[in-house]
């Protein structure tokens, strides 16, 4: 039988693979050759090709006549490649080997394909693709801009996705509204119940905005409205949402800054339960700036935020005015966020499942957008996409009215909430994020072991009494507390993928309020090799305080006296609504108590994804070398005190390509 081309990489790789010894000192690594570590820091649930280079996630939707989910991605600067789900945990390549769904070549893309959106139900019935067609390069936000270098164009699929044949008509918009921009690319097509009512359109007109900025003026996005059945006529109404260059919002704690230039804009509406078009309106956006003010030479920063607020209209002109703005991602090298809305009747869903908008973002190489050379050439592989993540409106209740609610940060007080009374409590809320349900599920089906509860007080690093056999496992564990620790350096939380040789440490530090993940004993290979990053890494999230006791807050909302529901925990069976168990679930008992740090940590090989009370997520890349270095411990710097609990090792995850040869 003739072996495919993907057969034949595996093959090449896992040979060459099979000469690394892992049990001893790494060598100079760029000096082998190529794909000879194809598989040593591949992930296993992570959408990727099945080899070469992935970039931004875009051109997601589900097939009406399948309900399959597509999810789509630019693959090797070349074009859009795509990969389907049924149930968001085993992936189907739409084309053999990853071969390419639309590629550059039109006339009016002769130069590149840029990120698009479907409309499921757009030309003729089928999904289309409204996607940014490209004519001039280069491209870039510190350039010059060579007005109608990007334009925005159609193509239809008649075949299951296989392929999205262009439409014969010029660019259906075919340049900015203004010559002065930064860019204007990645297409995103929604509805929103604000907009119609703000323009008195019509229930279920299609929007679109496009991202970009106007130079010496600041970032923004545009937005459009579709004016014809076959989305060939878009009018434009305005720059929708837009900052000062470089800016804040606040003081930058909570939302990084943002910057020069936006890209891959999404725009969406939530409720508690997941997607609602009538819900409150959110923005994802990634953010193109400088450490430094505009200089040759200067490097690049980049970002994934988010936003939500209220959108209002004045004449033709459309506005959101964010109250909230936070970060998607904080993981320097997680950027370009793209996702779709996945209706309750999908296949990829089931009946008790709610409509969500499901979100995947792009981890990008350690120098942004890949490295050049090691370790490119001996993976085969660039980057990946991180787990999808439900996105929705959360709340966190029963949080005491003191001085860490009010800030202009990533978070609002509900406006059903009472704040008159200063000894009173509030509802807040902010921007879920949790692990795709049946993502999370299926990883945690693997044999799993708990380990003991455990105290500390004073400095320790404790190996666990189990620790996983692979370097493929899901990290689920609770630490708890006490009100003295706000003012203490306490440092606290878990070394992982450890060894006598390497380890990273990851956790909670109260003197800047963020998880920290330490990398500097990741990977022995970084001592022999260049390339490998061993920058630390870390996010910004706060506990607050919480207590369930109190009155005051408008909806009285006492179900679970640990603050939000979190969804991954729920999964594990955690009964947060147990008064008894308060001591364990919720802290130190008392009325009053900071609020637990409830982890999930991800290890996929290489990809570490951190997740932290159902509105947090910090990914970067963690390159360990050493085939025993799958060990966990509890880490405690010995400042106050803390408590674990709750801890749940599910170890070995599955295969989520069962068609691909690997």
């Amino acid at each position: 039988m003739k072996r495919s081309s993907a057969a034949r990489v595996l093959a090449v790789s896992l040979g060459a693979a099979a000469a690394q010894d892992y049990n001893a000192p790494p060598p100079d690594l760029s000096t082998l050759p190529a794909l000879s570590l194809f598989e040593t820091w591949r992930p296993s649930i992570h959408v990727l090709p099945p080899a070469g280079q992935i970039g931004d996630p875009c051109a997601h939707y589900v097939d009406p006549e399948t309900g399959l989910f597509h999810v789509g991605y630019l693959h090797n600067g070349t074009g859009i490649a795509s990969v389907k789900t049924y149930d968001l945990v085993h992936y189907y390549d739409v084309n053999e080997n990853g071969g390419y769904v639309i590629v550059a070549g039109g006339p009016n893309d002769p130069l590149a394909v840029f990120d698009g959106s479907v409309i499921p139900k757009g030309v003729d019935g089928e999904p289309t693709l409204f996607y940014t067609s490209v004519s001039s390069l280069p491209i870039h936000w510190t350039l010059p801009y060579v007005y109608g270098s990007e334009s925005q164009s159609l193509a239809v699929t008649y075949n299951g996705g296989k392929n999205f044949t262009k439409l014969e008509i010029p660019p259906v918009i075919p340049g900015p509204p203004r010559a002065d921009v930064t860019a204007f690319r990645d297409p995103f097509v929604f509805k929103n119940g604000d907009l119609d009512e703000a323009f008195d359109s019509s229930e279920g007109t299609w929007y679109t905005v496009i991202s970009g900025g106007v130079r010496d003026v600041g970032p923004c996005i545009f937005l459009y409205r579709s004016v014809s059945p076959d989305f060939e006529e878009w009018y434009y109404l305005g720059e929708w949402f837009s900052a000062p260059a470089n800016s804040t919002w606040g003081n930058g704690d909570w939302a990084k800054v943002f910057g020069y230039n936006w890209e891959t804009g999404n725009a969406f509406s939530l409720d508690q339960k997941g997607y609602n078009r009538d819900g409150n309106t959110f923005v994802t956006f990634g953010v193109e700036g400088s450490y430094a003010p505009i200089q040759p030479g200067v490097t690049s920063m980049h970002a994934m935020l988010w936003a939500s607020g209220k959108v209002s209209a004045q004449d033709s002109n459309a506005t959101f005015t964010p109250d909230m703005v936070g970060v998607l991602d904080w993981g320097l090298s997680a950027y370009a966020a793209a996702g779709k809305v996945v209706p309750s009747m999908a296949r990829a869903s089931d009946n008790d499942t709610p409509d969500r908008f499901i979100s995947y973002v792009w981890l990008t190489g350690d120098v942004f957008g890949g490295a050049v050379g090691f370790p490119a050439e001996q993976q085969g592989w660039q980057n990946t996409l991180l787990l999808p993540r439900e996105l929705r409106l959360l709340s966190i209740p029963n949080v005491v009215n003191n001085e860490l609610v009010h800030e202009i940060a990533s978070w609002r007080v509900a406006a059903d909430s009472v704040t008159g009374d200063p000894h009173s409590c509030v509802k807040l809320e902010t921007l879920g994020i949790d692990i795709a349900r049946e993502t999370y599920d299926a990883m945690t089906d693997a044999p799993s072991f708990t380990e003991p509860d455990r105290t500390l007080t004073e400095e320790a690093i404790i190996p666990f009494e189990t620790s996983p056999e692979t370097k493929f496992f899901v990290l689920d564990a609770q630490l708890s507390f006490p009100q003295s620790a706000r003012d203490s350096g306490l440092q606290a939380g878990f070394q992982i993928l450890a060894s006598e040789l390497e380890s990273t440490t990851i956790y909670y530090q109260f003197s800047n309020e963020s998880i920290m993940i330490n990398r500097y004993n990741t990977s022995a290979a970084a001592e022999t090799t260049s390339g490998i990053d061993e920058s630390p890494e870390s996010g910004r999230l706060r506990l607050f305080d919480i207590n369930h006791w109190c009155r005051g807050e408008g909806d009285n909302d006492h179900d679970n006296e640990c603050g939000p529901d979190h969804q991954g925990k729920d999964n594990n069976k955690v009964d947060v609504s147990n008064h008894e168990d308060k001591g364990s679930t919720c802290g130190y008992g008392s009325e009053q108590h900071i609020e637990t740090l409830d982890l999930t940590i991800v290890v996929d090989n290489s990809v570490l994804e951190v997740y932290a009370n159902s509105r947090f997520a910090l990914s970067t890349w963690a390159r360990s070398w050493y085939s025993n270095s799958t060990g966990i411990r509890f880490f405690h710097n010995g400042e106050s005190e803390v408590s674990f609990s709750k801890i749940r090792v599910a170890d070995g995850l599955y295969d989520a390509y069962p068609k691909r040869e690997r």
